[in-house]
């Protein structure tokens, strides 16, 4: 299956990775993320280049908590903008629009995923385990 992003996605997501790594001349990320998403996020950075193509249910679920520790990150330091200047200022309002193309993608991996486990469910009649969400292969 293939995630669409468009560029402001991208970038939202590029920025937001970076911030959560710690990356020089990058925001720093005021929520400290969990190991494994930290780690996600790594493994998703260079990837961040346009839409994504996710061959396994395995593969969506550490996209998605990836971009998940993206998310909170953009969203910390969106209310933390708006707190310290005003929700009408230019960085907010860039903090804002960070967070929300991040967050639209979010909803469309959480989407991807229901399909996921419902196409795997149908073809094995069964849910998905550890062994079909690794191996249970999709199209592009």
């Amino acid at each position: 299956m293939i995630l669409r992003c468009n560029y402001e996605e991208t970038q939202a997501l590029r920025h937001g990775a970076s911030a959560v790594l710690g990356l020089e001349g990058s925001l720093s990320c005021s929520v400290e993320p969990s190991l494994e998403g930290r780690f996600q996020v790594e493994v998703l950075l260079p990837r961040l280049t346009g839409d994504l193509s996710l061959r396994t249910l395995a593969e969506e679920r550490s996209v998605e908590t990836a971009v998940h520790t993206i998310v909170e990150c953009l969203e910390a330091e969106m209310k933390s903008v708006v707190v310290q200047s005003h929700p009408g200022d230019e960085g907010a309002v860039d903090a804002y629009f960070e967070f929300a193309h991040a967050f639209a993608v979010l909803s469309r991996l959480r989407d991807i995923r229901g399909e996921m486990e419902a196409m795997i469910e149908l073809v094995t009649g069964r849910r998905p385990d550890e062994e079909t969400s690794r191996s249970f292969q999709f199209p592009d």
